[in-house]
């Protein structure tokens, strides 16, 4: 072999590693692949391009419903705690949880993991968290890329982008001109902070000693409502839903109810959990919280009043759907009744 002063290696590139990762991705998704004839194993993991076969799928109308998201700056936090095992739950949910919105059933996922320097053990457990959030959302890992980029990120940074795919009947799609009026608004539980405001949450904790406690809350992975909402789009027991993302609790109700509506939110009756009421403590104003953070909201439910206790019964103890506000016609847009129950 011809020895030479430059190579792809000495600039910092090691295909060799990353070729090897790949083939382990290969034998850790087959391995964990659904029982389900759609994947054609043979031909994904690996390959230029992955395939997912539809054509036995028995849904009427087909529509396909893509989404793409990220982590953001938890990213952040998963290298200062050294704990990587659940962003990639984050990962997934982040994307499925958004097809649901349409009533979506997510089919399949795919990954971007861009590295300064490709770590395999770093990387073997963020991909541990991806194959967990597909396992929950009832979707499959078919492919994704692995892109070792000196000079753009540092050593240790990283960054995570995700791929899901999903699928629902045209007739069964959520749509918010579904709403009536007078439909409740209900809101199910999150389980923490999920994967938005981090940017914020960084700068509280900067260079300060936290608590392990405080530490697991931050790293939560986001809740994943898969089961649920597609339990409740089969009863049509929903007429519209929000995923309680960017731009926190209002701006995302908005996103999900006709313009001619009004909203109607009544934050006292909002089940604030402990690690909200720890960031509100560090001197974080009302509005930046409801806007920021779900406060403990994962996800709403838009619905005729009647059906209630029937969603209930979908869902265990612990996110349990409450009535927090209600759809009418007016001129006001919102209409935000008494304060958030610190």
């Amino acid at each position: 072999m011809e020895k030479t002063k430059n190579s792809y290696k000495r600039s910092g590139v090691n295909v060799e590693l990353a070729n090897n990762f790949v083939k382990h991705i290969a034998k850790i998704s087959n391995k964990n692949v659904q029982k389900k004839k759609n994947v054609l194993k043979s031909n994904n993991i690996g390959a230029f391009g992955s395939t997912f076969d539809i054509s036995n799928i028995k849904i009427k109308d087909p529509v396909i419903v893509s989404c793409t998201d990220g982590v953001g700056t938890k990213l952040e936090l998963a290298n200062r705690f050294n704990k990587f095992d659940t962003i990639g739950v984050d990962l997934v949910a982040m994307c499925v949880n958004d097809l649901i919105v349409q009533g979506a059933k997510p089919l399949f996922f795919l990954d971007y993991i861009a590295v300064g320097k490709l770590d395999i053990k770093k990387v073997k457990l963020i991909l541990k968290g991806i194959l967990k959030g597909c396992s929950i959302a009832g979707c499959d890992l078919i492919g994704g890329e692995t892109a070792e980029m000196p000079g753009v990120y540092s050593k240790d940074k990283f960054d995570l982008a995700g791929f899901s795919v999903g699928i629902v009947s045209k007739k069964k799609i959520l749509n918010k001109r579904n709403v009536k009026k007078n439909n409740v608004i209900l809101a199910i539980p999150s389980n923490g902070i999920h994967s938005n405001g981090y940017s914020l949450v960084r700068s509280i904790i900067l260079k300060k000693t936290i608590s392990k406690k405080i530490k697991k809350e931050l790293l939560r992975p986001t809740k994943i409502y898969t089961n649920e909402i597609l339990r409740l789009t089969k009863n049509n027991l929903i007429n519209s839903a929000a995923h309680i993302t960017g731009g926190g609790l209002i701006e995302n109700i908005d996103r999900s109810i006709p313009k001619e509506f009004s909203i109607h939110i009544d934050l006292s009756k909002i089940k604030i959990k402990k690690i909200f009421k720890w960031l509100k403590e560090k001197d974080i104003s009302e509005s930046d919280m409801l806007s920021t953070f779900n406060c403990g909201i994962g996800f709403c439910l838009i619905t005729d009043k009647k059906n209630s206790k029937k969603i209930s019964k979908f869902f265990t103890k612990d996110y349990k759907p409450y009535e927090i506000g209600f759809v009418s016609k007016e001129k006001k847009r919102y209409n935000l009744s008494n304060n958030l129950k610190w």
